[in-house]
């Protein structure tokens, strides 16, 4: 009976082992089978993830090509030509024949009558303008002048610049612009210290420019409208303040050299609005939008150097109402909402410029 029992269990034992086997086996073949049948899928999953990627990687080298530079170019190489060439195709007519700042010999003998009246012209400012460009200067320093290659980079004031330790690269540049009343005190491992030439109008300027400039900075006037002439006037002859007129007080007292202080020829903003924003220049009344300050010296170094870089352009995506818009104050876009710039439209005009390589950028935008 054990004898039959223990074969019967052995039988029981070997069929079921048998069973597990073929368990065993059939499990890993229909694994292979299934597989098989969507190998091809799975191929094609493959070479779309492989297509994704690669996509991916290429446009992000073309984004930091077109939209960030952060090493400066070797001053042993200079590309001249290069930006009057390509400013060629952004900017109909382009010529580096006009002054960058306006003289008194001009307008005393009343040689060209200007079309428009301010800020693209000065028609209907003359006599206020003569008595301010009397007291003023037009030079450009001779040390600029004469460089066989003029090196210059636009500061903006954009967020982009906090903690970006900028500061040193900056300084390197021959030329360096900044804008309104941007400080570079206490800022300066992010924006640098070097100051060649700072773009103003009267609302824009810093209380203390001798703080916030070198002692050769070149404080130059941006003249929006007439009263921007009569408080430049009344500071530097220190006549009675012109306080009217002015859509944000400006200071009353502004301790500069009238020496270093030039007034911007509007010729600048002419061309930025009407080539660069192409605004309806023989509908100037009707249309409130101007360009701001900083796709203004874009312009302007555009007509005057030989390498233009910038940084610390752009604005918050227009759906984030949080993010500050400046780096030094935490005013967010919302302020600009009742100013006459269109933000969007000058970025589309900043891209443009970097698709172009017309400027290169040391931040992203």
């Amino acid at each position: 009976m054990e004898d039959s029992g223990d074969f019967h269990n052995s039988c029981e034992v070997t069929s079921s082992g048998r069973d597990e086997s073929n368990s065993h086996w059939v499990m890993p073949h229909l694994l292979i089978k299934m597989l098989s049948k969507s190998r091809w899928k799975i191929l094609a999953l493959l070479v779309v993830f492989a297509v994704m990627v690669w996509y991916y990687t290429s446009w992000e080298e073309r984004y930091i090509q077109l939209f960030y530079f952060p090493v400066q170019e070797e001053k042993s190489v200079c590309p001249q030509g290069e930006v009057e060439k390509k400013t060629a195709l952004l900017i109909g007519n382009y010529t580096r024949d006009h002054p960058l700042f306006l003289q008194l010999k001009d307008y005393f003998w009343v040689k060209t009558i200007s079309p428009y009246e301010l800020p693209y012209g000065t028609k209907g400012s003359e006599d206020v303008l003569l008595r301010l460009l009397a007291i003023t200067s037009y030079s450009v320093p001779e040390t600029i002048l004469s460089m066989k290659c003029r090196r210059c980079v636009v500061v903006g004031n954009g967020h982009r610049l906090k903690n970006s330790s900028m500061g040193e690269a900056i300084n390197k540049y021959d030329v360096v612009i900044r804008l309104n009343n941007a400080p570079v005190y206490g800022y300066e491992q992010d924006v640098g210290s070097k100051t060649t030439m700072r773009l103003f109008y009267p609302e824009s300027a810093h209380f203390n420019p001798k703080r916030e400039n070198n002692p050769d900075t070149l404080l130059v006037l941006v003249p929006f409208k007439p009263m921007d002439f009569h408080w430049m006037e009344s500071i530097l002859n220190d006549k009675k303040r012109v306080r009217k007129g002015f859509w944000k007080q400006p200071p009353l007292i502004w301790d500069a050299n009238p020496e270093q202080v030039r007034i911007l020829n509007p010729y600048f903003m002419e061309i930025t609005a009407a080539k660069l924003l192409n605004l309806p220049m023989k509908q100037l009344r009707k249309v409130k939008q101007k360009p701001t300050t900083g796709l203004l010296a874009i312009t302007l170094a555009l007509h005057f150097c030989d390498v233009v870089h910038i940084a610390g352009f752009g604005y918050p995506d227009s759906g984030n109402k949080k993010q500050t818009i400046h780096y030094y104050e935490q005013i967010t876009l919302k302020s600009m909402a009742a100013s006459e710039h269109n933000v969007s439209h000058e970025a589309l005009a900043i891209k443009k410029m970097l698709e172009l390589r017309v400027v290169k950028n040391l931040t992203y935008f």
